[in-house]
């Protein structure tokens, strides 16, 4: 075994053992499982409880909870069909344990404080930067439950275009205006007093994510922009975060969070 294979294999001892091709056919980015894992590890997931995977993608994110942990999983995405996931969850053998749906991260169609965890991997920024986003999920967590995120971020808070460094001012407003630096997320979430921050930091292994990144698209006549610009960034401004809470006693108060549209 090589030393990059042994490096991943002590990293993350879960997921390096799923067939790389399989993860790499099915995550839309970075390799999901490495940064799921990375939340993983710092929870308390138990067989039996359920989890909601918010932005599941293909699924395979629900599949690896489920397969590892035991734990029942709602994969919820908008994009991807739950027919085609179901299909993936069954050559998995876990139609008992992973259901698929789709649906908007804003429009949930489940019971408050169903959830002992909400896990959201490599999404959480396409939605979750609404300052009312925070109080809506927090609604289906049971007090104590987990709200844990994966995500990429900055090292440092960008607020004007003119900070913006030369290497990103092509793709920065279709691609990386609503990335953030942690301090950002930890601040949003903490100003509530719905959850009690855990973890808030980069990630451990997120050099090796970086890297395995890279890799994965090195070849792609077509390059993912974010692969680009972490194979660009020269400055150290792109990395990868966890941010994992805890949900207090705290009722979640919602003022018109859902849009009310003129008839």
């Amino acid at each position: 075994m090589s030393a990059a294979k042994k490096r991943l294999y002590a990293t993350f001892p879960r997921s390096a053992h799923y067939d790389p091709q399989w993860v790499r056919e099915h995550s839309m980015g970075e390799n999901v499982l490495f940064n799921l894992e990375s939340l993983t590890s710092e929870l308390h997931l138990k067989p039996g409880m359920r989890v909601l995977d918010l932005g599941c993608g293909k699924a395979i994110s629900s599949i690896f909870l489920a397969k590892e942990y035991g734990v029942q999983v709602w994969a919820v995405d908008e994009a991807i069909s739950p027919t085609e996931n179901l299909e993936r969850v069954q050559e998995a053998g876990l139609a008992d344990k992973v259901f698929p749906l789709q649906g908007n991260a804003r429009e949930l169609p489940f019971p408050e404080e169903y959830f002992d965890a909400v896990i959201v991997v490599d999404s959480y920024t396409y939605f979750g930067t609404d300052e009312k986003y925070l109080p809506y999920i927090c609604k289906f967590i049971k007090p104590s439950g987990y709200l844990a995120i994966a995500d990429v971020c900055f090292t440092r808070e960008i607020t004007t275009l003119q900070e913006v460094p030369g290497f990103l001012r092509k793709d920065f407003q279709n691609y990386w205006y609503f990335i953030h630096a942690i301090t950002w997320w930890q601040q949003l979430w903490e100003k509530t007093g719905l959850v009690e921050i855990k973890t808030a930091e980069t990630l451990p292994a997120a050099d090796l994510i970086r890297q395995e990144y890279i890799r994965d698209f090195e070849d792609k006549k077509f390059k993912d922009p974010f692969a680009r610009a972490l194979a660009d960034d020269k400055q150290g401004l792109i990395s990868f975060f966890r941010l994992i809470a805890r949900r207090t006693q705290k009722n979640a108060y919602l003022q018109s969070y859902k849009p009310k549209h003129k008839s």
